[in-house]
């Protein structure tokens, strides 16, 4: 993992004149590929750069001109069959010629692209590089496997949102360069060069790089690479966590079943739908679960086994409980000098749930596993009702949260409100309405200081945000994802500081 990689990164630059061109040029660190003008704008450009550069051609023209002054010459593959290219590559000095190709009729399979890649190779090319328009994340398989055992230098290049990972992996199946996007001017299915050069560190990436992501729809909030890929270079384990835009999930598992491809954090809308894809549903998982096996899952993972099975976890409800666990603890010590219990404390005590949803679930079957009584309250009060029956509970109607109050004598009461922003001007929680919990949870980690927390700490409630799940579903996830320890410290500084 120490060891780094030549990565050659290149981002086309679309400018209005020569200064642009040359101002761009000064605000990057990699390879760049410039739009043709005219042969004296090209020159002076040549003269000026600091970085390789690939200098593409359209048209059928003389080429030869700025052989000797360029690394790279990219022509397309028909104008490359028009050409007398023997005359080219005889006089083209130090420059590598680039035939690129567009694909786009259909999904690609590995013939289709093998056949495509050994007419362009006839032609004499250096480098080949495909354009390929790809509908789906499956369709990159096949790009992989090309690249992987593809004879000549080969840039594929898929367009379009679904093909985003085909840069980031790249440098794992052998690409001979990936593209990257200028800051302010994104491109779909292109990666930043920022994103690249401080979260990716393709560098580090080779053949043995395990694959990890988020499978979700949409997944561009994601902010999952920004915690692993550092933590991964930190402990010295080779990965890289991806986010994965899913289009049907049992097709993507299909897809990718390989070994490369080890772990995955599952999103919205897929929790329940990868149940059905796993071959094992890890038994703290299946707390979480309906009946008959059909689950809805909350901060899920699924990992390759060793003989290849896909196992399901789930790292929320733990991640929750225990935040709620150690908060009531440190509180019992603080103010009672009570000593840590072996009993969670939130058993035989009133649990107080707003949501019923995915959050809603894990954390109903998380505090009724330790033994808490369950009270939900849920907008839709039919959904509230089935969860609140499944988890032996009682559910309430939710225009009677405002009046609600714990029981007088509980011996704790906790409340858990699992998505506080959503209540921000309309909170049901008042000043002294809140004196009566003796400790408020809100999964929400952005903001970390919801409305909801603020309200309690006012009256001197012990509070617990989601930032804290947060990080102890994402420790969780790391020690599935490596088999390994994680670095807490070192994961909950990152969170603090980039969320």
């Amino acid at each position: 993992m120490d060891v780094k990689n030549d990565v050659v990164v290149c981002t086309p630059l679309e400018c209005e004149s020569l200064e642009e061109i040359v101002a761009c040029c000064g605000t990057l660190h990699t390879s760049m590929a410039a739009p043709y003008h005219s042969h004296q704008v090209v020159d002076q450009l040549l003269e000026r750069k600091t970085l390789p550069a690939i200098v593409s051609f359209r048209f059928k023209c003389n080429y030869v001109c700025v052989c000797g002054y360029v690394e790279f010459v990219e022509m397309d593959y028909e104008v490359a069959c028009e050409v007398n290219m023997a005359e080219y590559l005889h006089n083209r000095s130090n420059t590598r010629i680039i035939v690129s190709n567009y694909v786009n009729d259909g999904r690609p399979s590995v013939e289709k692209l093998v056949n495509i890649i050994a007419c362009m190779q006839a032609t004499g090319a250096d480098v080949i590089k495909l354009d390929i328009c790809v509908d789906y994340i499956t369709d990159l398989a096949p790009i992989f496997t090309v690249l992987t055992h593809c004879q000549v230098p080969l840039i594929a290049m898929a367009v379009g949102s679904s093909g985003l990972i085909s840069q980031l992996l790249g440098p794992k199946f052998g690409a001979f360069l990936v593209y990257g996007s200028l800051g302010g001017k994104p491109v779909p299915g292109l990666p930043s060069l920022v994103s690249l050069r401080q979260v990716y560190k393709l560098e580090y990436t080779n053949a043995d790089t395990k694959v990890f992501g988020l499978v979700s729809n949409p997944v561009a909030h994601s902010k999952g690479p920004i915690l692993y890929n550092p933590t991964f270079r930190h402990m010295g384990y080779n990965g890289i966590y991806v986010p994965m835009l899913v289009d049907d999930i049992e097709e993507f598992f299909e897809t990718y079943s390989g070994s490369d491809f080890a772990g995955f954090s599952v999103g919205i809308p897929y929790k329940e739908a990868a149940i059905r894809c796993c071959d094992e549903v890890h038994p703290i998982a299946k707390i979480c679960g309906k009946q008959m096996g059909k689950m809805l899952i909350y901060g899920m993972s699924c990992k390759e086994a060793m003989d290849g099975k896909l196992i399901v976890y789930t790292t929320d409800c733990e991640a929750a409980i225990s935040a709620i666990e150690d908060a009531l603890t440190e509180r019992n010590v603080s103010s009672k000098g009570v000593p840590h219990s072996t009993s969670s404390l939130i058993s035989g005590r009133t649990f107080v749930l707003i949501g019923a949803g995915d959050a809603g679930r894990a954390l109903a079957f998380g505090a009724k596993y330790k033994g808490a009584r369950i009270i939900i309250f849920n907008r839709d009060y039919k959904r509230a009702k089935a969860l609140a029956d499944e988890v032996s509970g009682e559910a309430l109607l939710y225009e009677a949260l405002e009046t609600f109050r714990p029981e007088t004598g509980d011996p704790c009461k906790s409340i858990c409100h699992w998505n506080g922003t959503k209540f921000t001007s309309k909170c049901c929680f008042k000043g002294e309405a809140l004196r009566g919990y003796d400790l408020v949870f809100d999964v929400v980690y952005t903001p970390r200081n919801t409305q909801l927390l603020k309200e309690a700490a006012e009256v001197g409630v012990t509070t617990v945000s989601g930032v804290e799940m947060f990080v102890r579903q994402a420790l969780g996830q790391f020690r599935l994802f490596t088999s390994g320890s994680a670095p807490e410290d070192f994961m909950r500084k990152l969170v603090i500081e980039q969320f």
